[in-house]
């Protein structure tokens, strides 16, 4: 084993006895040209660094016409600090090309192993000491170059820096794919979930009975047995004001159902009173009818009483119609958004009464409460599946923090 120092900085702790210790001014020096010969505009990601807009998805585009030499420069290496600091906020580049003048560029002025300090400024350690010297702004946080010059960098020998930053390009290239395999099982777990759900609800559990065409395309065959109507004659919309909110329980509807809100955590946004909440009673479901073409979760069943945003609308279910089946039955035509060919609105929404004129099938009472039942069982069952696969990745991506950050401190010899 070989032999260690206090490098006297808390969240580096013991380093290799031969490795160098520097103010990160010694190593790096702020730039502020701007311009390029490319002019390519990169932008900072936390997968791929610095990276040519044009690429990237959901990101802030800049006007055609804005004259990006102006723009700061970035070479190929140079490291950029990016405002979202809580989450890095150094990005090192592979391009070159230009970046946002609220970025920081920096480079370095001595030979170093450039992917070693790529992974020694995404070790969860620095990360959360930068973050203890910054300063709140926006959603993200300032980092400033003045204040990451004065803190103390390991240096190893530059042959260990390149044997460091090849071992952890391997080892975090096989945890990234293993990460990557337990997403893709995730997700072929959530379309099975929803096939399931899908066949159980419009063509039942008994693959022997007759069927028959249901009537509406989206449904297609259904059990010969079953009834076609109107979801009016299966619930009715109900609406009821909280005029003055006593602490009943603040419901939400999201992606997992409709959800007790923790208000006394302080976490999340929440109006200033809810006064004016409409009561919400267990056994009933919440709709949301507005945006259904980019709202994630459109229905939900309430499972105890409670309150929530008047947006929302609350159905009632008329005899029957068991609450349980038709919470599966609206989310199978919501996991399709098969409805959204039924509204000509520009925003895909619909009005209460236009959503009662919507054909639906109606199995007989006893048959909706055995497909409910069956679904609580088989959902719960691929939910299981899908949480050890989380877990799996959490454990994955903690390893992998681990490990950069015992072969960047030199806790771990490679």
């Amino acid at each position: 084993m070989r032999e260690m120092k206090d490098s006297g900085v808390e969240w580096l702790g013991e380093v290799p006895s031969r490795w160098k210790l520097h103010r990160a001014k010694r190593l790096f020096k702020l730039t502020n040209d701007r311009g390029n010969d490319d002019l390519t505009l990169l932008a900072a990601t936390q997968k791929h660094g610095m990276w040519p807009q044009d690429r990237l998805e959901g990101v802030v585009r800049v006007k055609d016409d804005t004259d990006l030499s102006r723009f700061r420069t970035v070479h190929k290496n140079d490291f950029v600090i990016s405002l979202r600091s809580f989450q890095g906020g150094f990005e090192r580049s592979d391009f070159e090309g230009v970046c946002s003048p609220a970025y920081q560029t920096f480079r370095s002025i001595k030979s170093i192993d450039y992917q070693f300090y790529k992974y020694l400024f995404k070790s969860p350690s620095f990360i959360d000491h930068m973050n203890s010297l910054t300063l709140g702004i926006r959603e993200g946080k300032t980092i400033k170059f003045e204040d990451f010059a004065a803190q103390v960098l390991p240096m190893p020998p530059l042959d260990e820096q390149r044997r460091i930053a090849d071992y952890l390009d391997e080892k975090c290239d096989e945890i990234d794919r293993a990460v990557s395999a337990a997403e893709r099982s995730i997700e072929e777990y959530k379309a099975y979930k929803n096939s399931v759900v899908f066949q159980a609800v419009t063509k039942g559990l008994d693959s022997d009975v007759p069927m028959a065409d249901s009537g509406p395309d989206w449904i297609g065959c259904a059990p010969k047995h079953w009834d076609v109507l109107e979801q009016k004659w299966l619930m009715r919309k109900k609406k009821s004001i909280c005029e003055k909110w006593q602490g009943e329980s603040v419901l939400s509807l999201t992606i997992g159902g409709v959800i007790v809100r923790d208000v006394e955590s302080g976490k999340g946004k929440f109006p200033a009173t809810f006064d004016g909440y409409q009561y919400i009673d267990a056994g009933n479901l919440v709709l949301c009818l507005f945006d259904i073409d980019v709202t994630p979760r459109c229905v939900g069943l309430a499972r105890q009483d409670g309150v929530i945003s008047p947006a929302y609308s609350q159905f009632a279910m008329l005899p029957g119609a068991e609450a349980r089946f038709y919470d599966y039955y609206l989310r199978a035509m919501d996991d399709r958004k098969l409805y959204l060919g039924l509204t000509s609105t520009m925003r895909h929404s619909f009005t209460a009464d236009a959503f009662g004129l919507i054909h639906a099938l109606r199995p007989p009472v006893d048959e909706q409460l055995r497909i409910a039942n069956y679904l609580d069982a088989k959902t719960a069952e691929i939910d299981r599946l899908v949480l050890s696969k989380q877990a799996i990745i959490a454990d994955l991506k903690a390893y992998k923090q681990s490990l950069i950050y015992e072969a960047v401190t030199g806790k771990r010899e490679v």
